[in-house]
């Protein structure tokens, strides 16, 4: 790709881009993500890798100030009347069009091209391990969700078929299953690295939680009369 037209997307990218969970950073991670993956394919397409990288989440704005759209279809026009405006190619701008379209895991549309698998594994690298456990707390305090809620018994849920939003809720629906849903083979054997801190970072918050909640009711039990 040509120094002036990484720039331009780049600079485009940063003009879009709102929200600390979903960043600028963010957006570098997957590109570095998906680099390191492609490097072990072959017949990909870095031009369309890169801007693909680049220009995945512009539609996250959209998104956040209306819930009911998507930020990859919002992203998907976006990108392509932009890269129009650059006088590219068409047939450049679809296939950059289709990996933004189907890197979203809940669109479920299917990447049917290497560069939009890997562009679908690497976005999904920046959830697992702790750098996902972090960018989701952020993103729970960002929207007001609790770190947990109670059952009726009045211990901490540990977020499984939860209906209310926590961060164990969120643990539970989206991070715990997301190591079966790569595309790639270096894609699953990356994330495959991060689990377990992931797990068990889980694992330790939630038992100190109960924990805490245990000995705090049983010693205020004794105190009070």
């Amino acid at each position: 790709m040509k120094r002036e037209l990484f720039d331009a997307i780049e600079s485009y990218m940063y003009s879009c881009m709102d929200g600390s969970a979903h960043d600028t950073q963010h957006v570098y991670r997957v590109l570095w993500n998906g680099l390191q993956i492609a490097a072990t394919e072959t017949d990909v397409d870095y031009d369309v890798l890169i801007a693909a990288c680049l220009l995945h989440d512009i539609g996250r704005p959209e998104q956040l100030a209306d819930p009911t759209l998507c930020h990859a279809q919002v992203g998907e026009e976006k990108a392509g009347d932009f890269l129009a405006g650059l006088g590219l190619e068409e047939d450049f701008i679809q296939k950059v069009c289709h990996c933004i379209r189907t890197h979203r895991f809940s669109n479920r549309c299917t990447p049917r091209t290497i560069e939009a698998m890997i562009l679908f594994d690497a976005d999904k690298l920046d959830v697992t391990g702790l750098i996902g456990i972090a960018r989701t707390l952020q993103y729970q305090g960002q929207n007001d969700h609790p770190l947990y809620t109670l059952r009726p018994d009045g211990l901490p849920s540990d977020g499984t078929a939860d209906p209310a939003k926590s961060f164990f809720q969120e643990y539970k629906r989206k991070l715990e299953p997301l190591y079966d849903t790569f595309y790639t083979a270096s894609g699953a054997a990356m994330a495959q690295q991060h689990k377990k801190a992931a797990e068990a970072f889980y694992s330790t918050l939630y038992r100190q939680v109960c924990q805490g909640i245990q000995e705090g009711k049983a010693t205020l039990a004794d105190i009070l009369e």
